[in-house]
């Protein structure tokens, strides 16, 4: 049985692990870093994500002419967290330390790091309720320059130069089973060595034990992330407010995202809060060319499409696509099926059609200003996007509607498909285009956003009749529910460290990332604003790292 001894033991290499370990190393500590997956897999989920960065008050933010500030984020903040329990004493504290990071060091620290951002800030949740309530005021969300891997990158580079020079030790395949607990202090961790395995980034791989381990280390980071990839613990903890859960999902993360740290953090002393608050998109759609089981992607849908429950009525004000993720989930589960429809046009999709993650975006991510150009102001939609156009088991694409209603009750589930009411819909709302005033709060809206510059250029199309020729074809898209994040986890306080159930730190163990809630167990409350869970990985990996290593 292989035994390691360090000075502090990272579970989980996505990227809060990463920031943790490069914060310790800085400080001159030995580092071990101990994963379940193969070593392709170093980056973890924040690999795969499109690399949205929430700033505030930021000079791409100022360039757009958007007025921001510390005082309307946190009035957004706290409108849309909802904080209403007596667990969210920590959560609300985080909330305020990233509200200032965010503010104040996050941007130059990360380009001192050599991360640069895409100049257009895009407006994600935009709300649609009242000043106070749910949404972001003003568009904060700063697309980083290279997407996910390009986050990943300077810490990936901080801990592999770590394990050049001795100071880090990458252990892929070791799964963490338990922690080691001696007089009430966690003194490292044991568990079980897995097959050598050489599945390539996201594939599932075999849970074949082949050895068991020890680490032994005076502090103990948990990093190991979410539930989104487990459908059992995700309908387990699904909330009542939401409706019922899910009878079929797709699924936003790897298989990895298991949560099987949970139990294991909470044998330990660690106090799980908020596992009942959860983050899932209802604009899912099964990828034509999957790598993970169940591989969804997430449609980051522009203002226009008409959405449609699955029966063909249209949802309510302000049930808009891109402005209340988690109030929509609650109305479309009250609905008594698992998928619902966007109805669009050609022009629409060029225009406002972005898939998230990293691989469906060749441009961002690789860096290329040519395809970027071509891709997101040329004509025709993205070629990701008419990829799935092509071959999406999803996507109805038709030049009538009597045939595009056809094709979408032709899809499973289809049946329930109301073609009059379709028709009702669509015809209603393309009358309220005639004007340029209307009683259409949809219409009322994207006529408001392209009022903001970066909407107008690359993320909203003119306001047309959705059954005009020459806008077409027309597309239906059917969409699902997609698993994606925990907003609950371990409760820390804000030096990172493990609160025990009397609100006590447990010695030796600290929290970081989505096992802790991106922060306290909780940062977000009950709803997120976006941008915010690679920003909560390292804000949180930071303070993880940097506690531990003054601890050690």
């Amino acid at each position: 049985m292989p035994s390691h001894h360090t000075d502090i033991l990272v579970i989980g290499w996505g990227l809060a692990g990463l920031v943790a370990t490069a914060e310790a190393v800085a400080a001159g500590k030995r580092v071990t870093i101990v994963d379940q997956e193969p070593r392709s897999n170093l980056g973890g989920q924040a690999w795969w994500s499109f690399g949205g960065l929430f700033f505030i008050d930021s000079p791409e933010q100022r360039r757009l002419g958007i007025r921001d500030s510390l005082e309307l984020a946190r009035q957004d903040w706290f409108g849309n967290a909802g904080f209403d329990r007596d667990e969210d004493l920590w959560p609300r504290r985080w909330a305020e330390a990233y509200l200032q990071f965010a503010h104040e060091e996050k941007r130059a620290w990360l380009r001192e790091k050599g991360v640069g951002f895409f100049p257009i800030v895009g407006w994600a949740e935009r709300g649609g309720y009242t000043a106070t309530g749910p949404g972001n005021s003003v568009p904060r969300f700063h697309i980083t320059w290279g997407t996910g891997p390009g986050i990943v990158a300077p810490f990936q580079a901080a801990v592999e130069d770590g394990e050049a020079n001795g100071r880090v030790t990458i252990l892929p395949r070791h799964r963490v089973t338990s922690l080691t607990v001696d007089r009430g202090v966690v003194t490292g961790a044991a568990g079980d060595v897995l097959a050598p395995s050489g599945a390539a980034r996201g594939v599932a791989s075999s849970r074949e034990a082949v050895d068991t381990f020890t680490v032994t280390a005076a502090a103990t980071i948990v990093s190991s992330g979410g539930i989104g990839g487990n459908h059992d613990l995700v309908r387990q903890w699904w909330p009542e407010r939401l409706g019922t859960p899910p009878a079929t999902m797709v699924t936003g993360v790897p298989a990895y995202v298991d949560g099987s740290m949970q139990p294991v953090s909470a044998a330990a002393g660690a106090r799980l809060i908020n596992g009942d608050r959860m983050w899932h998109y209802v604009e899912g759609i099964q990828n034509w060319d999957p790598i993970w089981p169940d591989h969804g992607i997430r449609i980051l849908p522009g203002p226009s499409s008409v959405w449609l429950d699955a029966t063909g009525s249209r949802l309510p004000v302000p049930l808009f696509p891109g402005f209340d993720t988690l109030g929509t989930l609650a109305h479309l589960r009250a609905t008594g099926h698992d998928h619902s429809w966007f109805v669009l046009s050609q022009k629409i999709i060029e225009k406002e059609f972005t898939l998230s993650g990293s691989e469906q975006n060749p441009d961002l991510t690789g860096k290329d200003i040519t395809l970027l150009a071509k891709s997101r102001l040329g004509k025709g939609a993205a070629g990701p996007v008419q990829a799935f156009m092509d071959r999406g088991a999803d996507f109805v694409v038709r030049d009538s509607l009597d045939d595009l209603i056809a094709g979408m009750q032709a899809l499973p589930g289809g049946d329930v498909l109301d073609a009059d009411r379709v028709r009702f819909e669509v015809e209603s709302r393309d009358r309220e285009i005639d004007n340029d005033f209307t009683k259409d709060a949809q219409i009322a809206m994207l006529r408001s956003a392209r009022a903001f510059r970066g909407d107008r250029l690359i993320r909203t199309a003119s306001p047309h009749r959705i059954l005009d020729p020459k806008s077409g074809p027309l597309i239906a898209v059917k969409l699902r529910v997609l698993t994606r994040k925990s907003l609950g986890g371990i409760e820390t306080d804000l030096s990172g460290r493990a609160l025990g159930a009397g609100g006590e730190p447990v010695a030796g163990l600290y929290a970081a990332g989505e096992a802790s809630g991106f922060g306290g167990g909780g940062v977000h409350g009950y709803r997120a604003l976006e941008g915010t869970f690679v920003g909560g990985c390292l804000f949180s990996g930071r303070i993880a790292g940097r506690a531990a290593a003054t601890a050690v």
